[in-house]
């Protein structure tokens, strides 16, 4: 039987994805039709990402699974018309691309690096900072992503707290979970890393109670969702020194307008979305491998519990 395959994204992704999902479909050894425009009712998968208009599922009555190609699926997670299973998009490539990021900059805060760069001031301070076991990290959220990036911290010698919503276990980090894990995360850490997904229980999960818990001085970075993050809050936070620096790769509102006042606010670094991002050879594997397994009657890889929003 030949399955069709409805790419439903940003036409400029058209010409980027369609050879590799070719590739893939072609070596799962599947017949398949594949393109941007099909009669609803001879759908069976849809490539899915938000920018590609498709809003109402209800014509698709051959539907068996949505295949995101976004890892936030907040934007179609409660999509009354979307029946059938949704899948979102977790690959290698964007896990590998956020750690290095989550790294990156976790050590430029652990090694100061920001005053060594930009006071030039012909004062020897031979001040080193302390050794990685000495720094406290939190890493809020251990999905994919969360996991990834606190296994990578712990690996340089940082201590790692994570949290989550739900109790996880994950060799070499402590993990905690619930209210009360909160609040004790983030109490003793020095450097807070956001990787939530953005939903209800999860906006402004930084607000002015949370903020005034971790220690004076604290950092926080964020490529997680900018809705994790009440703003007005997290400035107060900085300009009374509360919190030392912000930096900040997700917003509501993107790009980040002009006028909004990170921009000029000396203790925040923005930077344009570009902490990780679906990568399309990779990402393709993974569209292409759930197609398989739908077709083989296999579990889908990356189902959202939509209950849950993630």
């Amino acid at each position: 039987m030949t399955v069709t395959v409805l790419f439903s994204a940003r036409p400029a992704l058209w010409p980027v994805y369609e050879p590799l999902l070719t590739k893939g479909l072609t070596k799962a050894g599947l017949e398949f039709r594949l393109g941007t425009e099909f009669d609803p009712d001879q759908v069976d998968y849809v490539v899915y990402a938000p920018n590609g208009g498709l809003l109402d599922f209800t014509p698709y009555t051959r539907l068996k699974a949505v295949l995101s190609l976004w890892a936030g699926v907040e934007s179609i997670a409660d999509n009354e018309t979307l029946t059938v299973p949704l899948a979102r998009m977790v690959d290698h490539g964007l896990t590998q691309g956020m750690t290095e990021w989550v790294v990156g900059h976790v050590l430029r805060y652990h090694l100061g690096m920001d005053r060594h760069i930009t006071v030039q001031d012909g004062i020897w301070t031979p001040d080193a900072p302390p050794l990685a076991p000495e720094r406290q990290v939190c890493v809020l959220g251990l999905g994919a992503l969360g996991e990834a990036c606190a296994r990578a911290l712990a690996s340089l010698g940082f201590d790692v707290t994570g949290w989550s919503r739900t109790a996880k276990d994950i060799p070499g980090i402590t993990c905690l979970h619930g209210e009360d894990g909160q609040r004790a995360a983030l109490s003793r850490s020095e450097i807070v890393v956001l990787l939530l997904p953005d939903t209800p229980a999860t906006e402004h999960i930084l607000n002015a109670e949370t903020l005034d818990l971790l220690p004076k001085g604290a950092c926080i970075i964020n490529p997680g969702r900018g809705p994790l993050i009440d703003d007005d809050a997290l400035l107060a936070a900085l300009n009374k020194g509360q919190i030392g620096h912000a930096t900040l790769d997700v917003f509501r509102v993107e790009p980040l307008p002009a006028d909004h006042p990170y921009w000029a606010h000396p203790n925040v670094t923005v930077t344009p979305h570009i902490a990780s991002e679906t990568r399309p050879t990779t990402a393709a594997q993974v569209i292409c491998e759930n197609v398989r397994r739908g077709e083989a009657d296999e579990p889908f890889l990356h189902l959202v519990d939509r209950s849950l929003g993630y």
